[in-house]
């Protein structure tokens, strides 16, 4: 059967093209180790040099999990949120999701600065929840579902939050935790400081586990329905996925911007709208790209670091217009 031996050929095309990716992962995640202001040789790691040995089981191997943990799981949740939202450009930055989390850690920060980092995560996903479920009420509401006005609402919306976190925390006192809240930055990464990212890691599986989901509820309440599936209760899991993946990595490592919107497009164009396929490249590409602009951010201006949020700003801005300039070529906008 000619159709099927072409399917098993794709199918096995887009293996080999996803371990490869995963091998660059790989390599990014080796280069890593070794890259930063304190000298960690290979020799002397094998030979178990004591003060070597510390700082790369405290800070290298850390940060490096903490990147690919964060990388992979805002992929992800950019991945989610554009299903659930019937829209490809919005993510968890776009929406107020984010914005929506850090002005929960500053309320937790004033009202119970003793509280542990996992009961402001807790109180960050709260306001995460309720900042997604504000912006998808408003967006039933917008009468007109053009691709880049739901974004727009989303934006307005962030920026709306945004200015309120920041006047309460001008008049606290508290400016400077919150720019460390607005830029992603690993260099504080030690072990015992991150954790918490391995719960992201177990959202990134169950967005995979309800990805089948995903893809019918991208489809529409009535298509979904029609096939059984529970709309509503797709999208609040979908919420709650992407809450707590933004809540838990602002908390940690901060924000890292453009993530969730420009990889899950990316990948789009190689393998198509289906969620099951579309995870394992998100989260390879999203951890890949985070990775690399980690190394970036450690080199560009060496002795010295840059907050890799800035990195990601810029890279993930410009691929953003580069979206928007070939969805307006193509009629799409």
């Amino acid at each position: 059967m000619p159709d099927a031996g072409g399917r098993r050929a794709r199918l096995q095309g887009r293996g080999g093209a996803l371990a490869a990716a995963l091998a660059a992962v790989l390599a990014l995640a080796a280069a890593s180790l070794f890259v930063g202001v304190s000298s960690v040789p290979l020799g002397e790691v094998l030979a178990g040099r004591p003060d070597v040995l510390e700082v790369f089981w405290v800070s290298r191997v850390p940060r490096t999990l903490a990147a690919v943990l964060a990388g992979a799981a805002l992929a992800v949740a950019g991945l989610v949120m554009q299903m659930v939202a019937r829209n490809r450009f919005v993510e968890p930055s776009t929406v107020g999701t984010v914005e929506s989390a850090m002005l929960g850690i500053l309320v937790v920060t004033v009202l119970a600065p003793g509280h542990t980092p996992l009961a402001k995560m807790a109180v960050a996903a709260c306001f995460a929840l309720a900042g997604t479920f504000l912006f998808l009420a408003l967006v039933r509401r917008v009468p007109s579902r053009s691709s880049l006005l739901v974004p727009l609402v989303g934006i307005m919306l962030g920026g709306v939050v945004s200015a309120v976190t920041t006047f309460f925390a001008y008049r606290l006192n508290l400016l400077q935790a919150l720019n460390a809240w607005t830029y992603g930055d690993f260099s504080g990464v030690l072990r015992g400081r991150y954790e918490l990212l391995w719960a992201v890691g177990a959202m990134a599986v169950i967005g995979y586990a309800a990805a089948d989901r995903f893809t019918v509820a991208g489809l529409g309440e009535d298509v979904s329905r029609g096939l059984g599936v529970d709309h509503r209760a797709v999208v609040r899991l979908g919420v709650v996925v992407v809450a707590l993946i933004a809540a838990v990595t602002v908390t940690t490592v901060g924000s890292l911007p453009f993530l969730g919107l420009v990889v899950p497009n990316a990948v789009s164009l190689f393998v198509g709208d289906s969620a099951r396929r579309a995870v394992p490249w998100a989260a390879a590409l999203g951890a890949g790209l985070v990775l690399a602009c980690d190394i970036a951010a450690r080199t560009v201006r060496y002795p010295f670091e840059v907050p890799v949020g800035l990195v990601m700003a810029v890279v993930g801005a410009a691929g953003f217009l580069a979206l928007l300039a070939g969805r307006r070529r193509r009629g799409l906008a």
